[in-house]
């Protein structure tokens, strides 16, 4: 992942959270369908958050199983300390400071991987790669559970997606240099259109693969290794 990225986002990482609802329109409806994936028998699933930042969207998952087994990993030290501070001394909970396209070898196997905003930032053939590793790396009946964002099926809709997301932020409350900093963190976006995520996913082995809620540029997607 690009060195930019992980500038944009060590510049943000005190006031990440506090920011995270009003930055996100759909906030409760796009957490809570992610989360809501997160289905499992076992009250211990073993869970891998690529790009986990602090740890928000982890926290949720805790909430639901407070016995799961967490492995977080994002390449800024600096938001990893957010979620250390998160989670305080919970040993079921360990810390990766690194690039998750870099540690994806099949040497671990996962219950669920999750990510949140965060996979957005890889280049296309990045993502391809991605998705297959994460199969690879999930075991048998595992689920991957993505809420991100995507492009829309033409410049108009992209068009309409940023129009209605400024005017929401706009009316948020937020301070304006937070927006500016929120807007500036988007010109590294590379964000990629639904159903070529989801052809992707099915490429990489996923059944039943598919987005399962959005909202403007705000997707949810899942799929399973059967």
């Amino acid at each position: 992942m690009h060195e930019d990225v992980k500038k944009l986002f060590d510049a943000v990482a005190r006031d990440y959270d506090q920011q995270r609802r009003q930055l996100i329109p759909c906030f409760d409806d796009f957490y809570g369908m992610a989360l809501a994936l997160v289905e499992s028998e076992s009250a211990a699933p073993r869970i891998l958050d690529l790009g986990a930042g602090t740890g928000l969207f982890s926290g949720m998952v805790l909430q639901k199983y407070p016995d799961a087994r967490l492995t977080l990993v994002d390449m800024s030290e600096k938001m990893l300390d957010g979620a250390r501070e998160r989670f305080g001394g919970n040993p079921n909970v360990r810390y990766v400071v690194a690039d998750y396209t870099d540690l994806l070898n099949g040497s671990e196997s996962y219950d669920f991987i999750v990510s949140s905003l965060s996979i957005h930032h890889l280049t296309h053939p990045a993502k391809r790669e991605l998705f297959t590793a994460i199969y690879r790396s999930l075991a048998p009946g595992g689920a991957f559970v993505n809420a991100d964002q995507v492009q829309g099926n033409s410049p108009a809709a992209d068009a309409y997606y940023r129009e209605r997301w400024l005017a929401a932020i706009g009316r948020s409350g937020l301070a304006q240099a937070a927006i500016d900093a929120s807007v500036e963190r988007r010109s590294v976006d590379i964000n990629a259109k639904l159903g070529d995520q989801i052809a992707w996913m099915e490429q990489a082995g996923f059944a039943d693969a598919d987005c399962m809620y959005k909202y403007l540029d705000f997707g949810v997607f899942y799929g399973r290794k059967s």
